[in-house]
């Protein structure tokens, strides 16, 4: 195999990995998906849940993209030793396919909107022109646009393009958002919108909190590129130098910033507006926004400013997502870079085509079909880390680091138990109410202990069993 691509710098890998995670998750999704579940209340399960399952879950991907230095499928298949880690990885490989192609539809939208903002053609009829547009034909034109502009990038590798185009979108999203933050303070009316996002209730999350929690932790694991081998793709192209632990907490701390901080510019401004906030699900961004925007002054700049923050956000996701399946072809099949971006765009092309043309699928891929991937992704890699590597993981997090050094063996003990069971919990959450069977807190809590343990004993004598049978 040949050299691989690398980062120029560990701020370029940063810029990236936060690019990555910082996309339409936080401004797209976040805001709306806020509003939905009680506001504040939401927004704190959210926190916790960053804090308790995604800063240890992202450092744990980083471990081992980082200790693999491969992509997910030969990666997986070589930390664990056996047929399942490729199967594993080709899993992960099939869920950036899945997100990236209803991802891409919603940056055509973001393109769309972005073009003709500084004219305020959606202003009149907001509704009617996000429901003409957002599915059909044109939809498919914008979604193949945006993929093309993704391509592009991904087509010139991580050092020349990847990490040079992060190095000056990320901080223009931040810069601009950071503006419009200020500015949405300045309007009237606003007052009641911070206290709906920011005043916690805890009479709500009491009565809603199985409610809250699914939403939450799905949103929480798809901000970070949690559970697809996205950031363990990322991280494999780094050197032992770089501290794991403290890049794991920049990131984690920039992304989740940027998602509180498009909070602050959405929600209190669409209720200065009188604007329900909640309304209108994955199109609220658009159609409620776009109420607000006709009746402001300079309402035509002010969309333009968000929509070019948006689409800039959506681009440095796109190609985090689209980096893994290409890099996939070259690491484990030496399909040259730009062929092995070609094939897959023309794949996502097609998919992506089809998500746009019938909206019922795409709410479903979007919603819980991504949700479910990426959680059963995570709970993957947790299994790996902590019950397989173990010694491996400790010396990965240890490179690097001395200042962290302290916490590896707290880090590996939450991998190992705490993480498991909660985002098995979660899956316990989401399938039972899929299927609309009742089981209560503690009954779901008991199946995530006990499936926890399960699933180590057997992911731990299958392993064993199958390095045996390679001698």
């Amino acid at each position: 195999m040949s050299d691989r691509d690398s980062w120029i710098s560990n701020l370029g890998f940063v810029l990236a990995a936060v690019g990555g995670a910082a996309g339409l998750g936080n401004i797209w999704r976040f805001p709306w998906l806020t509003a939905g579940n009680g506001g504040s209340a939401f927004l704190i399960v959210y926190l916790l849940v960053v804090v308790g399952i995604g800063v240890p879950g992202l450092l744990a991907e980083f471990v081992l993209g980082r200790c693999g230095r491969q992509t997910p499928t030969a990666a997986l298949r070589s930390l664990t030793g056996s047929r399942w880690g490729s199967w594993l990885g080709a899993f992960n490989v099939l869920t950036t396919l899945v997100i990236l192609s209803f991802y891409s539809v919603v940056g055509g939208w973001i393109l769309r909107y972005t073009l003709v903002s500084p004219v305020g053609t959606y202003f009149g009829q907001p509704q009617q022109y996000f429901g003409a547009m957002s599915f059909g034909l044109e939809a498919v034109a914008f979604h193949l646009l945006f993929l093309g502009i993704v391509a592009a990038i991904v087509f010139f590798g991580i050092s020349n393009g990847i990490e040079r185009v992060s190095k000056v979108m990320l901080p223009g999203v931040v810069i601009i958002l950071l503006g419009l933050a200020v500015w949405t303070a300045t309007q009237p009316g606003t007052a009641a919108g911070y206290a709906f996002y920011l005043s916690f209730d805890a009479e709500y999350l009491a009565a809603n909190f199985l409610s809250v929690i699914g939403p939450a932790a799905g949103q929480a694991l798809f901000t970070l590129s949690l559970g697809a081998g996205v950031m363990l793709t990322y991280a494999s192209y780094l050197d032992d130098n770089a501290s794991l632990p403290r890049d794991t907490l920049v990131i984690a701390v920039s992304n989740t910033f940027i998602g509180v901080l498009a909070g602050l510019v959405v929600i209190p401004l669409l209720f200065s507006q009188g604007v329900d906030p909640g309304q209108g699900g994955p199109g609220a961004l658009f159609v409620a926004l776009a109420t607000a925007f006709a009746t402001l002054p300079g309402g035509e700049l002010v969309a333009t400013a968000f929509f070019v923050t948006v689409l800039m956000a959506a681009v440095t996701s796109g190609i985090s997502l689209l980096e893994t399946p290409v890099a996939t072809l070259v690491d484990s099949f030496g399909v040259p870079r730009r062929r092995a971006t070609v094939l897959v765009s023309v794949l996502l092309a097609a998919t992506g085509s089809g998500l746009a043309l019938t909206s019922s699928v795409f709410q479903f891929v979007s919603g819980t079909l991504a949700d479910l991937m990426l959680t059963v992704g995570l709970f993957a890699f947790t299994v790996i880390v902590g019950w397989l590597l173990r010694g491996d993981a400790l010396a990965e997090f240890r490179a690097g680091t001395a200042r962290f050094e302290w916490l590896a063996k707290p880090w590996l003990l939450t991998v190992s138990w705490v993480l498991p069971v909660v985002v098995l919990f979660l899956l316990t959450n989401t399938l039972a109410s899929l299927a609309g069977i009742s089981v209560g807190l503690g009954g779901r809590v008991i199946i995530a202990v006990i499936g926890t343990v399960a699933l180590a004993v057997v992911v731990r004598n299958g392993s064993r069993t199958d390095r045996l049978s390679s001698h």
